[in-house]
């Protein structure tokens, strides 16, 4: 949540409930206009398996996987969240579904428990995008 109100927003706030939102924001990309529809699910969410998982999945043209680089559940899970999603979308139509692994609280290096060089080696063999940043900065 705190990535996707940085991204809206540009401001940071630190603490957030645990509630699902959807938020639609244009920006200008390039000379064009794009209209983001963005469904912010917390992590406790989208432990949930069956449809509502699935129907987030199917409406989403793309997707943005955040980890904490100072919790190594949230990192850990996401091989198997990415392989969901593949077989949900890429099974339809065969095109490949963009994907982005996002290690965020890059500002808290000092309680790190995630290197970036397995961010990295894990995008790279789930041939995914890799970034890390700080929500915070």
């Amino acid at each position: 949540a705190a990535l996707t109100v940085r991204f809206l927003t540009r401001r940071f706030i630190g603490e957030y409930g645990d509630m699902e939102f959807i938020y639609s924001h244009n920006l200008t990309v390039d000379g064009r206009e794009i209209l983001f529809h963005i469904w912010d699910v917390p992590n406790s969410q989208q432990a949930e398996e069956g449809s509502s998982e699935e129907k987030r999945i199917q409406w989403a043209d793309s997707f943005v996987l955040v980890y904490s680089i100072c919790d190594r559940a949230s990192f850990n899970i996401l091989p198997l969240k990415i392989q969901f999603i593949k077989a949900s979308k890429e099974g339809q139509n065969q095109e490949k579904v963009p994907i982005v692994i996002v290690g965020n609280k890059r500002d808290l290096h000092h309680q790190r428990v995630v290197s970036s060089e397995e961010g990295r080696l894990l995008a790279l063999s789930l041939d995914c995008g890799f970034y890390e940043v700080s929500a915070a900065e």
